[in-house]
């Protein structure tokens, strides 16, 4: 097991920290967020020019044939900025989805779009909530004219508003299914919701007889579990490098903040405080690096591993997150300062791929508890 990055990854880690300060700043992410699509093209295209969009997809299919570690990286750094893309969507839940399935055919001709950040992708699976539902849920797909259509409700899909392709996880007649969906087909209805963090988009998508593509697959709820414990991982990451911006943002203030005549860090309360920010962030960052290893290095591990990552890093980010908005006092309370966005992305993402009740019930069921 390696729990250290080596000089390449820790390369990587040095280019997409430096773009994203250079081209998603603060301001920007600001920016980009109140706009209709909620996403910034630019740095979008400038990270498929750093070949950050392929990290996992094989050379051959127009990817960069790294692993879920480099993947990983990349994830950290964008959660560290809040940068408002649809990574997770497409480089992540679409990628893995199509990666996961037995359709070469779909394969090649999707991934390589995905790749180069031409076309946005996401999955559609919750129907009501962060839990998936391993059996489709209550959006049917029926035969019609040779092909397939479907019918139902799904949300909240990431980047669901603007994704160019949807992979949909719908019920049949013998069970559950995945199948393709482009963004222009008929019946296909896409409201952007409202939700508490304004850097990430999600959506609802209504689909009324709405023509698909099935998507060929031995079993697609076991594509399903790979493609949620995969997705689990780079939310980790995200979460982990939103953590290490947070505790950096509030350890700097409590240096130069002065009560009393003293620097509010020489403070016990404070001091303590965020000893403990660092330390979380120490067990996550090696949570998350075992979670990863696992993606790449020995899949029979990664169930528990991805379990393990939910079930300590989503509350862990969120508590840093409080203690930001805290320990900055007024000021943390206020619209101005991006403490309540680092607290609102904590928390959403805590609640993106269930609650953490959930993830601790199927950490439980995976360690034979």
């Amino acid at each position: 097991m390696k729990l250290v990055l080596d000089a390449e990854q820790q390369e990587l880690r040095a280019a997409v920290r430096k773009f994203l300060a250079d081209k998603a700043p603060s301001a920007r992410v600001r920016a980009v967020m109140n706009t209709d699509t909620g996403s910034d093209a630019e740095v979008w295209s400038g990270l498929a020019g750093l070949g950050a969009l392929g990290l996992v997809v094989p050379d051959e299919l127009g990817g960069a044939g790294a692993g879920h570690v480099e993947r990983a990286v990349v994830a950290e750094e964008l959660g560290r900025a809040l940068t408002p893309v649809p990574f997770l969507a497409s480089a992540v839940l679409a990628t893995d989805a199509l990666l996961a399935l037995d359709d070469d055919a779909a394969r090649t001709e999707l991934l390589p779009g995905l790749a180069a950040g031409e076309r946005v992708g996401t999955v559609a699976v919750a129907e009501g909530g962060g839990e998936w539902d391993r059996t489709g849920g209550a959006t049917r797909a029926t035969e019609r004219d040779g092909g397939w259509v479907l019918t139902g409700v799904k949300t909240p899909v990431p980047a669901g508003d603007t994704a160019d392709l949807v992979l949909v996880l719908a019920r049949t007649s013998d069970g559950p299914g995945w199948f393709a969906v482009d963004a222009g087909a008929a019946g296909l209805t896409r409201t952007r919701l409202v939700g508490l963090d304004p850097t990430r988009v999600v959506a609802k998508l209504a689909f009324s007889a709405t023509p698909a593509r099935r998507l060929a697959t031995a079993d697609a709820a076991a594509a399903l579990d790979v493609v949620a414990d995969l997705a689990a991982v780079a939310l980790a990451a995200e979460q982990v490098g939103l953590m290490q911006r947070a505790m950096e943002l509030t350890v700097d203030y409590a240096k130069v903040r002065v009560q009393f005549g003293r620097p509010i860090g020489s403070y016990q309360a404070v001091k303590h405080g965020c000893a403990d920010m660092y330390s979380a962030w120490e067990h996550a960052v090696s949570v998350l690096r075992y979670a990863a290893w696992a993606a790449d290095h020995d899949r029979a591990e990664l169930p528990v591993a991805a379990a393990l990552a939910q079930t300590y890093i989503g509350p862990a980010a969120f508590t840093t997150a409080t203690g930001m908005v805290q320990y900055h006092g007024g000021t943390g309370y206020t619209w101005e300062h991006d403490a309540h966005l680092f607290y609102k992305r904590a928390k959403s993402a805590e609640l993106l791929l269930g609650a953490p009740a959930v993830h601790r019930a199927r950490l439980a069921d995976r360690l034979g508890v």
